[in-house]
């Protein structure tokens, strides 16, 4: 349900809510909050709640270090995990200077800001869904995070080897709670590793909803005494974890415009799709593409079609270290680049590049070797510095 301010205040008063959640993200995506009483939220939504820009990395000096938290209504959810007498909300929140402008910076104002043009450039809307996968390692006797998987099951299996079934099915009853239903979860390959996917949902709202998830995922994961792991290659003879992002046009005659936009400048998005030193031990590998190409069905392209799917275009290489915000917005400029240039793709890949024989033989491009590289050429791309600035 999207509230208004006036239903939000109304619920508030009616449902005993005590404590308001304040939440927004660094430009990792990390996600940060500031907790206020209810009876702070009619300040909050005319006058902002301050906070000290300073004190978060890359936003700010302390000569200006003043911005202001706006909660967004439409975004309420309620902490199920709480208690019910005296509930907990959150609401995700714009931040703006202390004259009300937007604040550059804050990633869900870029990604409304992009999806905003989308629609009055190109004429279309853009649905993105995620899929995520992640794994769950026991904790040692101090309660620390080991490299020990939860289980030793391998792809869709049951209990009794999946251990990790209830957890799942905690996460998915959470979620549901608040408002966001999953698509489906099953058990991964590697021992412990798991994948819950996503509906689609506009672009924001996309976003919002794989944050939320992550949060929710390492909270029910410490109630169960586990640690859940989202780096993209936590063991490294075991496969990775990746965030592989489905976007789905509302104009499907768009979409190899889309398709090829997004190929034209993956390489100097690289490194905000995958932006850890560890996100480059994953890609190359089985499931983790790094050859710039498409394919139909192909698993080992970048950019693949599903079967049986008209509109759905599957990025495969970014992994859940990755701002959502920043990954959907660079997307979406590669798709109005793709529309307004009439780009066309080349020719579909029909070889299995994870077959190193076979990988050496094809001329296509590769994506980044290493973070560093993603980095050099991220900062020389006229095509990221017009966004990101």
């Amino acid at each position: 349900m999207l509230y208004t301010q006036d239903e939000v205040l109304e619920y508030v008063k009616e449902e005993d809510v005590k404590f308001v959640r304040l939440a927004y993200f660094d430009l990792s995506g990390k996600q940060k909050n500031a907790t206020i009483m209810a009876s702070e939220l009619p300040r909050a939504f005319e006058k902002g709640i301050s906070f000290d820009a300073s004190a978060i990395p890359d936003f700010e000096e302390a000569n200006k270090s003043d911005l202001f938290l706006y909660p967004d209504p439409s975004t309420l959810s309620v902490l199920p995990w709480r208690p019910s007498a005296g509930k907990v909300i959150r609401m995700f929140c714009d931040i703006k200077y202390p004259d009300g402008s937007p604040y550059k910076k804050d990633c869900r104002y870029l990604l409304k800001t992009a999806a905003a043009k989308i629609k009055a450039e190109c004429g279309v809307d853009l649905q993105f869904g995620t899929e995520f996968e992640f794994y769950l390692f026991k904790l040692d006797e101090n309660g620390e995070p080991t490299k020990i998987p939860f289980d030793k099951a391998g792809y869709m299996d049951i209990a009794p080897e999946d251990k990790g079934e209830n957890i799942r099915r905690n996460i998915c009853f959470t979620l549901e709670q608040m408002g966001i239903t999953p698509e489906s979860s099953h058990h991964e390959e590697g021992p412990g590793q798991n994948e819950v996917d996503f509906h689609y949902s506009d672009s924001l709202t996309s976003a919002d909803n794989a944050s939320t998830f992550k949060w929710i995922v390492r909270t029910k994961a410490a109630e169960s005494g586990l640690y859940a792991d989202f780096s993209p290659k936590p063991i490294q003879e075991k496969p990775g974890s990746g965030m592989h992002i489905n976007i789905s046009c509302s104009d499907p005659s768009k979409n190899e415009n889309i398709l090829a936009g997004i190929l034209k400048h993956i390489e100097e998005i690289t490194y905000y799709l995958n932006p850890t030193e560890n996100s480059y031990n994953r890609l190359g590998e089985a499931k983790a593409p790094h050859f710039i190409c498409w394919g139909r069905e192909n698993r080992s392209a970048i950019v693949r079609l599903p079967a049986g799917e008209k509109t759905r275009i599957e990025i495969r290489t970014p992994d859940p270290t990755c701002n959502p915000y920043i990954a959907f917005t660079l997307l979406i400029h590669a798709a109005i680049d793709g529309i307004k240039s009439n780009l066309r793709a080349a020719e579909a890949a029909t070889e299995n590049l994870f077959d190193k024989e076979v990988a050496k033989k094809v001329s296509y491009k590769t994506i980044p070797d290493t973070l560093e590289e993603a980095r050099e050429i991220a900062e020389k791309s006229d095509f990221v510095k017009s966004i990101l600035g």
